[in-house]
């Protein structure tokens, strides 16, 4: 039995819902779900005392339910004499107090201010079936009526599947009339979704449209979205930040059906933001991994990242993910980031904050009440001290914060916010070794130290840095290019210009070399670069080109500058350091570049001098290519 519509337009067909009513017979239809689906946002916006009035009421049990509970003030009406009449008779004896009435919503006999709710299940969603004309006039004349029978501090309560043209249509026609405009996600709509094929793809919201008075010259427009039964509404600045963000939750919605329903959707990721702000509170990646063989334990798991190690390439990059994923042994890992100047109380309270939302991206053939691990390194959320944050006029918004490492060490780190999964800067810092720090150390041996003690806190802003230290793989190899310099003495015997290194930065999104800007390698900039270079000097140079056509043209221009060119490409990244020297009798073969290297380093270990003792210099060039 065909009992749905071939075209949308027939929802606002009156013989439309004739004909459906006499086929379907005695059995509720209910729209986008069920009274005990909806009695959270019903039973809080709606007094057992107020006078309701249901519009399009259909042969649905929400108002025979909401009378049970002790909502008995309740007028419903329909344009379908069929229904109007069958649900008289369902209703007759055993709610005697509660009318059905035939009547066309748009032409409404009641008086002017007769009801303090109109509640309306889908309605709106059948008769603005699409943006013409004719039907955009119905629907005027449709709200106008619910306005005027509307009491002022009434209220118009209408659940609906908040499609585009729907959710602008309704939130443009309150807002202009001055009323408060708010549009709440019921929230048991989303589990739905994910339980069952047959039910909507988007989740089911309420809109709260609250009649105020009308004041002569008043620009105030109030507009509110609660994402959460229980949480608080929020407060958005306009009409269009209120759809957008309703569009938001919809994607989100439709994201977990299809994660629900198959496994490889490929590379997802999305926000998770604070009900109370809107800020984004967590980033989640979801990583499949078809290659593990499914058991009972190994379906899902939760990996939360600690706090500042979220820019490391294993859980930063989506090749790391996988690997992680894949070590992990689940098929489907999500992983957490927690975001900076947010407060977080611990592993426990994250946990607890996050099941919810994270098992609407369980995958399908999980048992059901399966116990979801979360996963972590050390098991705690890590630690992250934001020490300093401005604007740079050329950078924008950045932030200088303290971030506990895999080996309980610090590390300072600059990140400019536009770009914030990667660190600009790092720097160890060295451990507290006053007076006080030692005598604590000394006491502290006679006894067994608890685990968290002042050398675990976070350094303060004025601990000393660790100079030996060298944080990217890129600077280790432009570092270990001073091997080239014949005489290393030179380096540290007369501030010349033996060495000049270049390793910045583009701010141009928009060219296929990111690393240095365009100026830095153009022929008259090269030409003074030479000009101040000793004659047995190296000009080293970190070169970040995804573009293969533009970085053998920046190599053909060096190349022309300078006649001696190594390169060092970095494994795992774009960076290439390249060496750059005047004369094609300075150019060396491996293993003659190695031994330099070595006498380098000899050079720089000399008692006094600070040195990170994992750094080998001819290590570093053992995969030095001549260009």
């Amino acid at each position: 039995m065909n009992l749905l519509p071939k075209s949308s337009k027939e929802f606002g067909s009156v013989d439309y819902w004739e004909k459906f009513f006499q086929q379907r017979g005695k059995k509720a239809f209910e729209w986008y779900g069920t009274y005990l689906e909806l009695c959270g946002v019903l039973h809080k916006y709606i007094k057992p005392r107020e006078r309701v009035l249901v519009i399009g009421c259909g042969n649905s049990e929400l108002s025979e339910q909401l009378y049970d509970v002790g909502y008995q003030d309740i007028v419903n009406i329909d344009i379908s004499e069929a229904v109007i009449k069958q649900m008289k008779e369902r209703n007759a004896s055993r709610r005697p107090q509660m009318s059905f009435l035939k009547m066309d919503m748009t032409q409404m006999e009641f008086p002017d201010a007769s009801f303090q709710v109109v509640l309306d299940k889908g309605t709106l969603d059948a008769v603005l079936t699409d943006e013409e004309e004719k039907t955009l006039q119905q629907v005027d004349r449709m709200l106008a009526e619910v306005g005027r029978v509307l009491q002022v501090g009434g209220r118009y309560l209408c659940i609906s599947l908040a499609q585009a043209h729907i959710l602008k249509k309704a939130v443009g026609h309150f807002s202009r009339e001055g009323w408060m405009v708010r549009v709440h996600q019921v929230a048991s709509s989303q589990d739905q979704v994910l339980e069952a094929e047959s039910r909507f793809s988007l989740p089911v919201f309420a809109f709260v449209m609250t009649k105020f008075r009308p004041v002569p010259g008043s620009a105030l427009q109030i507009f509110e979205l609660c994402a959460q039964e229980q949480g608080k509404p929020v407060r958005l600045e306009s009409a269009e930040r209120l759809v957008e963000a309703v569009r938001e939750r919809q994607q989100y919605a439709w994201l977990c059906s299809q994660l629900r329903r198959k496994a490889g959707l490929g590379s997802v990721s999305l926000d998770l933001c604070s009900g109370d702000t809107g800020e984004p509170r967590y980033t989640l990646h979801v990583v499949d991994s078809p290659a593990v063989k499914p058991s009972r334990d190994n379906h899902f798991a939760i990996f939360i990242i600690p706090q500042g190690r979220e820019t490391e390439w294993l859980f930063g990059m989506e090749e790391g993910r996988k690997q992680l994923a894949a070590s992990a042994g689940f098929r489907r890992l999500v992983t957490v980031a927690l975001h900076r100047g947010q407060q977080y109380d611990g592993m426990d309270s994250v946990q607890a904050e996050l099941s919810p939302r994270v098992m609407e991206l369980a995958p399908a053939g999980m048992p059901p009440q399966q116990q979801v691990p979360f996963l972590s390194v050390g098991g705690d959320i890590g630690v992250r001290t934001v020490q300093h944050q401005d604007c740079s006029p050329l950078s924008g918004d950045y932030v200088i914060e303290d971030v506990q490492g895999d080996d309980r060490r610090y590390f300072r780190r600059l990140i400019f916010l536009s770009n914030r999964n990667v660190v600009q800067s790092e720097a160890r810092l060295l451990k507290d070794v006053s007076h006080r720090a030692q005598k604590k150390r000394k006491k502290d041996k006679k006894k067994q130290r608890p685990a968290d003690t002042p050398e675990d806190l976070p350094p303060a802003p004025g601990q000393s840095v660790d100079k030996s230290y060298l944080c990217c793989e890129h600077h280790k190899a432009m570092i270990a290019g001073l091997a080239l310099l014949r005489n290393p003495e030179l380096l540290l015997a007369r501030p010349l210009y033996d060495v000049i290194m270049f390793d910045v930065d583009s701010k141009d999104p928009t060219l296929g070399m990111s690393c240095p800007p365009p100026a830095f390698v153009d022929q008259p900039f090269l030409q003074k670069v030479k000009s101040i270079l000793t004659h047995e000097g190296v000009f080293i140079l970190n070169l970040v080109c995804r573009d293969l056509a533009l970085k053998d043209s920046v190599l053909a221009g060096l190349k022309a500058a300078f006649p001696v060119l190594y390169v060092r490409r970095i494994e795992g990244e774009v960076n290439e350091i390249l060496f750059c020297q005047l004369h094609p009798g300075q150019k060396l073969a491996t293993p003659e570049l190695l031994e330099m290297a070595q006498a380098l380093e000899r050079t720089l270990r000399r008692p006094g001098r600070g040195w990170d003792d994992t750094y080998v210099l001819s290590d570093m060039l053992k995969t030095v290519k001549i260009v």
